[in-house]
C-alpha cells in the first residue's frame, strides 16, 4: 500500500500523468488517456517484456547450429561444398558449444554451438539464465511437410515477404494490422496500472506489436523524451517563438469541437513530456551509464566492430539504455507502471550478399547489447522482473545463394533473463539432410531450398510470455467470443500451449 505521503505525492503528479505520445514530432505527438484504476502499485511485483526485434530476418542457421558430425557435412554442403570451402559457412573450431539438459527428451545425443560473436550470450545461457527457442515462426495450426505441400491447407499469409512476416510475427496478421500481442497483453493487464500512458513503449518505432485497443504505443528516442524543442527550450532558435508555439498549441477560441479535442490532446501530451522528463534519470548513472558521458562516447555502449576491431557506439545498446532508464523510473517513481511491454530493433539483417561479413558484426552488436542489458538490469535489482527475448521478419534459408541467404520461414530465437528456465533448447531442433537433386530435402524440417518448417508457433511464444507475466488464460486464448492475445492457440493441444522456458 501506499504511504500517506507517496498518496501526497500521487496526488500532486496526477494531473500531469496523463497521456502517451505516440510519434516523436511534437505537432502529431497526439495521446490518449487509458482508465486509471485506484489500486496502488505493488513494484515488488514489476514484470516487463522486451522484444529485440532484428529487422531484414536474421540467418538463424549461423546463429544456433547442429555440430554432430553429420549435420555438419550437410551444413557444409549446403553452405558451399565441403571440398572447395564453404563461402557462409562458419568454422566449426571457431564456434562457442553449448551444453543442454535434455529434461524433455527432444534432443538427446545431440550436440550444439553458437555463432563465435555470440561469447557473452554463451555465459548467460550457462549461467541458467538464458535459453534457445528452437525452429519458432508463424502457423495457424500444427503443420507438416505435406500439408505445405496441400495447396488447402491454412497457412500464414504472404510468406517470405518483410513487411507482412514482420506484421505477422507481431500481431497475428500481415501487413494492415492495427494491434499486436504486446499491446493485447497491456490491453489486459491495464488494472495493474494505475497510469495506462507508459504500458507499452516504443525506442525510435511505435510497431504493431506494442498497439492494443487500449494500450497506445509511447516513443521515447535513445537520448530520452522526445520534446517539442528538441532539449534546447528553442524553436527555430528563438526561446520566444518556442514559448508562442506552445501557447498556440495549447489554447483555442474555436468553436470546432475537433479542435479543442485536438488541444486537450496536445495537453495531455506536453504535460506528460514535463512529467517524464522530471521521472526519466539521467543517462549517465550507473549502472546503466558512466558518469560523465553522453550515449555517444559512454564505454558502457560502445561494442567491438569486427569491421574495424575498434571501439564503436551500439546503437542496440543506446536503446536498452534508455528501456533500464524507463524501467527504473517505472519501479521508482510514481509513474503508475507495473507492467510494460518495450521493442527494440537492430536492423541490416536482410543478408543476401556478404553474409559472413554483415551477419558477424550483427552477432557481435546483438551479444554486447544483450551482455550490457542483462547485467544492468541485476545491477538495478530488477533482473527477475524483465524477460528480453529476440524475434525477426523470418529465418533464411539454408542453402548459399553464392555469397548470402535467401528469405526462410522458421528460425532458431533466444531469450534470458532472471526467471528463464535456461541452459537449455526448447523444441526439437531440425534435422538435416542433403539437398536431392530436384532440390528437395527428405528432411522433415526442410523445405525447398532449405527453408525452415517451424515446429513451434508464435502463438506458443505469445501465450508462454503472457501466462509469465500473469495474464489470465482466457484473455490469452480469447475464450468468450473476444480475439485471444494468441488468436491461434486453441488449435495447439493443451499440453504443448506453454512451451515451458519460464520459471
Amino acid at each position: 500500500m501506499m504511504t500517506s505521503e507517496q498518496r501526497r505525492q500521487f496526488l500532486k503528479h496526477a494531473s500531469v500523468l496523463g497521456a502517451a505520445g505516440i510519434t516523436s514530432p511534437w505537432a502529431l505527438n497526439l495521446a490518449t488517456i487509458g482508465a486509471a484504476s485506484a489500486q496502488s502499485i505493488d513494484t515488488t511485483s514489476y514484470k516487463a517484456l522486451v522484444c529485440i526485434f532484428l529487422v531484414g530476418g536474421n540467418d538463424a542457421h549461423n546463429t544456433v547450429l547442429p555440430v554432430d558430425d553429420a549435420d555438419w557435412l550437410t551444413y557444409l554442403t549446403a553452405r558451399g561444398t565441403a571440398q572447395s570451402g564453404s563461402p557462409i559457412a562458419l568454422t566449426r573450431a571457431n564456434l562457442l558449444t553449448i551444453s543442454h539438459l535434455n529434461g524433455r527428451g527432444l534432443n538427446t545425443g545431440r550436440h550444439f554451438a553458437l555463432h563465435p560473436q555470440l561469447k557473452r550470450f554463451q555465459q548467460i545461457y550457462g549461467s541458467g539464465k538464458a535459453a534457445v527457442i528452437a525452429n519458432i515462426g508463424p502457423l495457424l495450426q500444427p503443420t507438416s511437410k505435406s500439408d505445405v505441400l496441400n495447396g488447402s491447407f491454412p497457412l500464414p499469409k504472404n510468406l517470405f515477404s518483410h513487411n507482412d512476416q514482420q506484421s505477422t510475427w507481431q500481431s497475428f496478421s500481415s501487413e494492415g494490422a492495427v494491434s499486436g500481442w504486446g499491446g493485447r497483453i497491456m490491453d489486459s493487464l491495464m488494472s495493474r496500472n494505475t497510469n495506462a500512458s507508459f504500458a507499452s513503449i516504443g525506442v525510435n518505432n511505435g510497431s504493431v506489436w506494442l498497439s492494443g485497443q487500449q494500450a497506445i504505443p509511447y516513443q521515447l528516442s535513445t537520448g530520452g523524451v522526445y520534446d517539442m524543442a528538441g532539449n534546447t527550450g528553442k524553436t527555430f532558435g528563438s526561446a520566444q517563438v518556442y514559448q508562442s508555439v506552445r501557447y498556440a498549441a495549447l489554447t483555442s477560441t474555436r468553436d470546432s469541437l475537433l479542435g479543442q479535442a485536438y488541444v486537450k490532446v496536445v495537453n495531455r501530451a506536453l504535460s506528460t513530456e514535463t512529467a517524464l522528463s522530471n521521472a526519466l534519470p539521467k543517462a549517465d548513472r550507473s549502472p546503466w551509464g558512466t558518469p560523465g558521458t553522453n550515449n555517444n562516447t559512454d564505454p558502457l555502449l560502445q561494442y567491438t566492430s569486427t569491421y574495424s576491431g575498434q571501439a564503436t557506439v551500439n546503437p542496440l545498446a543506446q536503446q536498452l539504455q534508455v528501456v533500464a532508464r524507463m524501467i527504473e523510473a517505472s519501479k521508482n517513481s510514481l509513474m503508475g507502471a507495473n507492467r510494460q511491454v518495450f521493442m527494440v530493433t537492430l536492423g541490416g539483417f536482410d543478408t543476401h550478399s556478404n553474409q559472413l561479413g554483415t551477419h558477424a558484426d550483427l552477432m557481435a552488436k546483438l551479444d554486447h547489447g544483450i551482455g550490457y542489458f542483462y547485467d544492468t538490469l541485476n545491477a538495478m535489482g530488477a533482473g527477475s522482473g524483465v524477460t528480453t527475448f529476440t524475434a525477426s521478419d523470418f529465418g533464411r534459408a539454408l542453402n548459399s545463394n553464392g555469397d548470402g541467404t535467401d528469405h526462410g520461414w522458421g528460425a532458431h530465437h533466444l531469450v534470458f533473463g532472471a526467471s528463464v528456465k535456461g541452459g537449455d533448447i526448447y523444441g526439437t531442433f531440425p534435422s538435416f539432410t542433403n539437398q536431392e537433386s530436384a532440390g528437395n530435402y527428405s528432411s522433415p524440417n526442410l523445405l525447398a531450398n532449405g527453408a525452415l518448417l517451424p515446429e513451434q508457433s508464435v502463438d506458443q511464444l505469445a501465450y508462454t510470455l503472457g501466462r509469465w507475466m500473469d495474464v489470465s488464460d482466457s484473455d490469452l486464448t480469447g475464450t468468450g467470443g473476444t480475439m485471444g492475445i494468441a488468436p491461434n492457440i486453441g488449435n495447439f493441444d493443451a499440453s504443448v500451449r506453454n512451451l515451458g522456458f519460464m520459471g
